[in-house]
């Protein structure tokens, strides 16, 4: 595997959390506490997976992403949707707040556009979505899976140990202030400049042919 793509059938990408069952929990004991800590801490952990995975993970939108599920395009590392493609984080109408969805599309949109999103819990078509940052192309819906395919395809013909190195990195340095990131991503540069697929690469590039990856 070089590359994931998330798909769904129908027309919700994802609705997010299931507020019936969520509901149901409050006659436990303790109101429901434990489930909603439970389930909150597992949602919280998928996102963070995605993040860290070697592999690049592009989300394939072609329906509605809405609260948890919007959550989820914007940790994957791409998206692609489609134009009938919808997307919003609805919370603040039911009185609870997309706290959780709010970390992913913090880091993704610009805040401005992020608390337009969470404060008015409106939708916001494919195109919007494009302007916000929160998906990187919008195309027609028979050609979406053609298009992300052809995003894994051209990801997967890369040396994995690169991509892998590359997709670690930046999610790290964007966590630090400037001079750290500049340091740390230093010491990447050089340790991948020491690996086989690095001196393979540029000998490649130097000598005209397509280099041979071994990944390591």
């Amino acid at each position: 595997v070089r590359a994931i793509i998330l798909a769904a059938a129908g027309k919700v990408f994802c609705a997010g959390h299931d507020l019936k069952e969520m509901t149901a929990r409050r006659t436990d004991a303790d109101r429901g506490k434990a489930f909603f800590e439970e389930t909150f801490s597992a949602c919280a952990e998928l996102m963070q997976a995605i993040v860290r995975h070697p592999r690049p993970v592009i989300a394939e939108v072609d329906g509605l992403a809405t609260a948890a599920g919007a959550q989820l395009v914007a940790s994957c590392d791409l998206a692609i949707a489609s134009h009938e493609a919808t997307f919003c984080t609805p919370g603040v109408n039911i009185g609870l707040f997309c706290s959780t969805p709010m970390v992913a599309l913090s880091r993704n949109v610009s805040r401005k556009h992020a608390m337009e999103m969470l404060l008015t819990g409106e939708t916001i078509d494919a195109a919007t979505a494009k302007e916000f940052g929160l998906v990187n192309r919008v195309v027609p819906r028979e050609y979406v899976n053609q298009i992300v395919t052809k995003y894994a395809q051209t990801i997967a013909a890369k040396s994995s140990l690169v991509v892998k190195t590359g997709k670690e990195a930046f999610y790290a340095q964007a966590e630090m202030g400037l001079a750290e990131a500049y340091a740390y991503t230093g010491r990447v540069m050089v340790e991948n400049m020491l690996a086989r697929d690095a001196e393979e690469g540029i000998g490649a590039f130097i000598g005209k042919r397509k280099p041979e990856w071994t990944d390591d």
